[in-house]
């Protein structure tokens, strides 16, 4: 496959999300005004309690089976290990850069997180297609592809679920922790979401009204961890017992496995693992059939609504946006050169021991997983907690303008190694 020819197929999918979100920038800028900071907000509300475990489990209960995982029972690992080696360089370029304290989870999580769902959806099967493909011919490599990128982009939503939301909620929590100590950073507007919450002249209590129950217990939580503790004088109460510690950190854990997205993850990987309960629901012939088109429908307003989301945010976000050029070039160097090197260390290593099906695709996607730009699914956290919205999409707009060429040198690249 010719370099122009992957920089097409690469291109494309970063296309339409640029497209997608320069509409959510007209129609919240004032030419327009149906997108509205509430209205931004509301919708955030229903992508995260409705589209997003529609997706995560229409895409689990459909991909994964008993036998797959085992089969490709490194896949988790390998995501697992993008997540440990982003995140770390992450916390690096945090302490190097020293951001506002409320915005270390977003850096982190745009290091770590990768965007393993539409993506590879489009450039893995568009590979198989090309004649020149080195995996095979195009009807075997485009099923093949199709299930990795499947099981990818579910194991990918688990992941991101988990590890980045409880990162985001932190900044939630930070940011509440601070505004309430009247922190210079939140008097100066730095952060985006004092900005978004004066937006079209919106009272503080319409705004704590539509606080949605995650950020709820953000607020509770830092009452109880940050506040309660402190006396007038500033002296610390008396010191917890080491036993309620370990039931508070239990709870709070208990809090982040149920939330939507989640709780979606988990019964898909139950009904996809189990044989007779995926015949229920997965299949043409399944009695239950409906339901796993309905929730395909819902799953698939995940993606655009997000991006709009993502791009009504940037109106007004490159002025606003407390984001230096050094944050967005470290994450950039993270995500498109220290994790494809060290991807191809994991994945050559894992082959060279005998860990990996002798597919060389399921190699392919392996190394793909190392070169994605961040996860969408990051703005709807920060809009949901109401911190680095107009952050969240500049990081985007920037991050997502490189993709396409970092993703055709390193896909060429990857080709060669394998073949």
């Amino acid at each position: 496959m010719g370099f122009f020819s992957l920089l097409l197929v690469a291109s494309l999918p970063v296309i339409q999300l640029l497209l997608i979100g320069s509409l959510g920038a007209f129609l919240a800028s004032g030419y327009s005004n149906l997108l509205s900071g509430g209205i931004r907000r509301d919708l955030n509300k229903i992508v995260f309690t409705v589209f997003s475990p529609s997706l995560v489990f229409s895409s689990l209960a459909k991909t994964v089976t008993l036998q797959d995982l085992i089969s490709w029972w490194f896949m988790p690992i390998n995501i697992a290990i993008t997540f440990l080696i982003g995140g770390t360089l992450g916390w690096v370029a945090v302490k190097i850069l020293r951001p506002p304290r409320h915005f270390e989870g977003l850096i982190i999580a745009n290091c770590s997180a990768g965007n393993l769902g539409n993506l590879m959806l489009m450039i893995i099967p568009a590979v198989c297609r090309e004649a020149t493909s080195p995996f095979g011919d195009e009807s075997s490599c485009g099923v093949r592809g199709t299930s990795y990128v499947s099981l990818s982009m579910a194991l990918g939503g688990f992941f991101i679920w988990t590890h980045t939301y409880s990162l985001i909620k932190k900044d939630g929590a930070r940011y509440e922790k601070l505004k309430r100590e009247g922190s210079p950073a939140i008097a100066d507007g730095s952060s985006s979401a004092s900005e978004n919450h004066s937006e079209n002249g919106e009272a503080n209590s319409d705004e704590e009204a539509q606080l949605s129950l995650s950020t709820k217990l953000v607020d509770e939580y830092t009452e109880k961890t940050v506040l309660e503790p402190l006396l007038s004088n500033g002296k610390l109460r008396s010191s917890v017992p080491f036993w309620k510690k370990i039931m508070e950190t239990v709870h709070q854990l208990i809090k982040e496995l149920i939330e939507p997205p989640t709780v979606a993850a988990m019964i898909g990987f139950v009904v996809g693992a189990i044989p007779w309960t995926k015949s229920l629901i997965i299949g043409d012939s399944a009695p239950l059939g409906v339901i796993q088109d309905s929730l395909k429908i819902l799953g698939d307003g995940t993606l655009p609504c997000t991006t709009l989301i993502l791009g009504g945010n940037l109106t007004g976000g490159l002025r606003k946006s407390a984001v230096k050029p050094s944050i967005i070039l470290a994450i950039a160097v993270v995500r498109y050169i220290a994790l494809p090197i060290s991807g191809i260390a994991v994945v050559k290593a894992a082959a060279a021991i005998g860990f990996l099906p002798e597919d060389p695709l399921f190699q392919y996607v392996l190394l793909t997983q190392f070169t994605l730009p961040p996860a969408v699914a990051i703005g709807v956290m920060a809009q949901l907690f109401g911190v680095g919205q107009e952050e969240s999409s500049v990081i985007f707009l920037w991050l997502y303008l490189v993709a396409a060429l970092t993703l055709t040198v390193w896909s060429t690249i990857f080709m060669y190694i394998i073949s």
